[in-house]
């Protein structure tokens, strides 16, 4: 398949749809030549799991998130039961911005009715994706939550068959995504060099809990980009706090709510400051945010904006880091439904 010159490859932004507002920076995406939005737009609630997204909310918050330079739009087939992708596909033919002018990545091996990474079904997965989001190809592709699968079918059947998909040109880059970190370096280490392109790591790099910060050397040794997710830990770092479901302990809930409540004093917004901390280390490419709506997306992009002129809140930063010392990387079982 041909691809049209992609922005995203050279010095070029965005073109401003209307007014020309600050947009937020692009960051390199490993060695695909790729360049992201710092801020990404995680697609997920679209599939309706943290309330229902009516269509008008969504192509409003596309809209805008187009207008304040975001490019990168991450979604999933198990997301809602493929609610996310058809709703994302309809935001984005809606908005009508150039193919080549942003970035989506989908996923496969994860339904809601189970996992299954045989090569047979990611293989068609990509086509049922590419329906639903009325797309000709996915800029990338990842393995979803490889933990629950066989991490040697991983290596031996799933990513040649995404290869394959990348030949056929489907697909421009593959990835992978899961909990655990030790997951990324036992599929790593066990591919070719350049096989997978994308990492996409979720609640391990946020105040509470940095730790992915210890593998982007060997990442970055590997030519492997990087992204994250849920840099409020899935509600953990809000002042409403975590949902029902959420898994993780009670002292860490409890030690959250604490910080909030300190932000919340001192005139702060726990939730700004997770997303800039997030935001802070330019060895990864986007943070991945789930968004319904045009306030948040703009509070988003105002966190992303404020970073770069202001930098961190260090001090408050720093107050919080004390708060959290004591539950500091305590990390919950994997297999979050919502995810």
């Amino acid at each position: 398949m041909f691809y049209p010159k992609h922005p995203c490859l050279g010095h070029r932004t965005l073109e401003p749809m209307a007014s020309s507002p600050a947009k937020v920076e692009f960051r390199e995406l490993g060695n695909t030549g790729l360049k992201l939005s710092c801020v990404g737009f995680g697609a997920s609630p679209f599939g309706n799991v943290f309330g229902q997204v009516s269509d008008d909310d969504a192509i409003a918050s596309v809209r805008e998130a187009f207008r304040l330079g975001i490019n990168y739009f991450d979604t999933s087939p198990y997301y809602g039961g493929t609610l996310s992708e058809k709703v994302l596909g309809k935001a984005l033919k809606a908005v009508g911005v150039p193919r080549h002018e942003y970035i989506v990545s989908t996923k496969c091996g994860r339904y809601i009715d189970g996992f299954d990474f045989s090569a047979d079904r990611v293989t068609r997965s990509i086509d049922e994706s590419l329906a639903r989001l009325q797309l000709d190809y996915v800029d990338i592709l990842q393995c979803h939550d490889i933990e629950f699968g066989s991490l040697d079918e991983i290596v031996n059947e799933t990513i040649p068959a995404l290869q394959k998909l990348k030949e056929a040109g489907k697909i421009r880059f593959l990835g992978i995504t899961g909990l655990p970190l030790e997951i990324f370096t036992y599929v790593l280490d066990r591919v070719p060099p350049g096989t997978v392109d994308v990492i996409l790591s979720y609640c391990h790099y946020g105040i509470n809990d940095s730790t992915l910060e210890d593998l982007l050397p060997y990442l970055k040794s590997k030519g492997v980009g990087i992204i994250t997710a849920s840099p409020l830990a899935m509600g953990l770092l809000t002042e409403s706090g975590p949902p029902s479901w959420h898994p993780a302990s009670p002292e860490l809930k409890s030690a959250c709510q604490a910080a909030a409540a300190y932000c919340k004093e001192k005139g702060k917004n726990i939730s700004k400051l997770a997303m800039q901390y997030s935001l802070s280390n330019k060895d990864i490419s986007s943070v991945l945010v789930g968004m319904n709506s045009v306030r948040q997306v703009e509070e988003n992009v105002a966190a992303a904006l404020d970073l770069e002129t202001a930098g961190k809140d260090e001090e408050t930063l720093s107050e919080l880091e004390a708060i959290l010392k004591p539950v500091k990387n305590q990390t919950w079982p994997s297999g979050i439904q919502q995810r």
